[in-house]
């Protein structure tokens, strides 16, 4: 069919919303409750790994910058890498929340909608570079220790 006469179903943009905001509590939840350098995303992540730094040696992914992602070279650039791992990845093209600034959650200001697999490969390489560590550290340092809960 002429894709000109589809139109937005805003209840279908709600439910799909709805399953990236879930997603990415669940995984901001796990990545600061475990040491994310210990982390499988995927049966692939090696793989994932692998060929984004081949692809996107130079990139920085502490701190995103949006047109490394959004702008149309980028979107050249990034097509081959996410088609590669489309039928391996569940979903590899799904809109996923992700974070730009690493140190930061899922606030408004530090969100943008990217693929799932643009997810997968910006999450697997600041987990492997310990960049999520923090995030770890800091959950830690906000809850009490056991002793400490005991001895109120």
């Amino acid at each position: 069919m002429d894709a000109d006469k589809y139109t937005n179903d805003a209840q279908t943009e709600m439910l799909w919303a709805i399953k990236a905001h879930h997603h990415a509590e669940t995984y901001f939840k796990l990545i600061s409750q475990v040491d994310a350098s210990r982390l499988r995303l995927t049966k692939y992540d090696d793989d994932i790994y692998r060929q984004f730094k081949r692809y996107f040696k130079m990139l920085k992914v502490d701190v995103i910058k949006i047109d490394d992602l959004k702008s149309e070279a980028a979107k050249v650039k990034w097509r081959p890498f996410c088609n590669m791992y489309e039928g391996k990845i569940d979903d590899f093209n799904f809109a996923t929340l992700l974070r730009i600034d690493c140190a930061k959650g899922y606030e408004e200001e530090n969100t943008i909608l990217v693929t799932r697999i643009q997810f997968y490969a910006i999450e697997i390489a600041r987990n492997r570079r310990g960049l999520n560590k923090p995030l770890l550290e800091k959950s830690s340092d906000a809850q009490p220790s056991a002793q400490e809960s005991q001895g109120r």
